[in-house]
């Protein structure tokens, strides 16, 4: 198991913090999108998922600002952290507000990813600038998580117009930017961090499965969400 940096020691407590919230958002990321939607086991182990990423998200970009220019890659991860922290927070907040309604996150909340998309940009042309990259990454990753961004600001927009979300549509936000953000969890250390694992992990298929499975519920939810119920007979009057 390939050790911490020692730069990483005085901030172990931290380290352990952010490890620890991320192993139960992941456990309890699974558990909710195999759980039955609104009923009340769902309702708790999403409360623990969200408050576990909150904390999560919150560390991981207190720790990646203080690292910067001491270890590589620590300037994507304030960016990816922010992100995902106001991925969780608008996914709850969604089915916390009434239907149709918005409040004041909503109205400022797509200055977030808008804000974030703008630094991903140019990072990405500052990678293009360079032989090696930036920040120990390509080109291409910058530029497809700023078309995320930025893609979330004109959502966001969208239903500050509209003056909120009912029905269907409301229940799909939620689902699909908490099932984002479990993916950025489960990915970052399934996918990302095998180094520390044993040797004998490194590349397995399994850990693949498991990184990217919040996608495959992601878009299983979203379909029956989204066009199940145009399939079931209407009500009698």
């Amino acid at each position: 198991m390939t050790p911490f940096p020692p730069v990483v020691h005085p901030y172990m407590p931290w380290v352990i913090l952010h490890i620890a919230c991320g192993v139960i958002g992941i456990i309890t990321g699974y558990a909710a999108v195999l759980a039955a939607k609104g009923e009340k086991l769902h309702r708790r182990i999403g409360t623990v998922f969200v408050a576990a990423m909150l904390v999560m998200s919150s560390v991981a970009v207190f720790l990646a600002s203080s690292l910067i220019g001491q270890l590589t890659g620590q300037v994507a991860n304030v960016a990816a952290g922010t992100l995902a922290f106001y991925l969780v927070l608008s996914a709850y907040l969604t089915v916390k507000r009434k239907e149709g309604t918005i409040g004041m996150f909503e109205r400022v909340s797509f200055l977030i990813p808008l804000g974030v998309g703008a630094l991903f940009l140019n990072w990405g042309f500052e990678a293009e600038r360079s032989k090696h990259g930036f920040d120990g990454y390509a080109p291409v990753f910058f530029f497809v998580f700023s078309g995320i961004s930025f893609l979330l600001s004109a959502l966001d927009l969208r239903v500050l117009l509209k003056g909120g979300l009912t029905g269907a549509a409301r229940i799909a936000r939620h689902l699909w930017r908490m099932c984002f953000a479990f993916f950025v969890a489960a990915g970052s250390f399934f996918l990302g961090q095998q180094k520390v694992m044993p040797v004998w992990m490194h590349g397995s298929k399994i850990l693949l499965v498991l990184g990217i499975a919040p996608l495959g519920f992601m878009l299983f939810w979203l379909i029956r969400v989204r066009i199940g119920n145009r399939f079931k007979a209407a009500p009698p009057a």
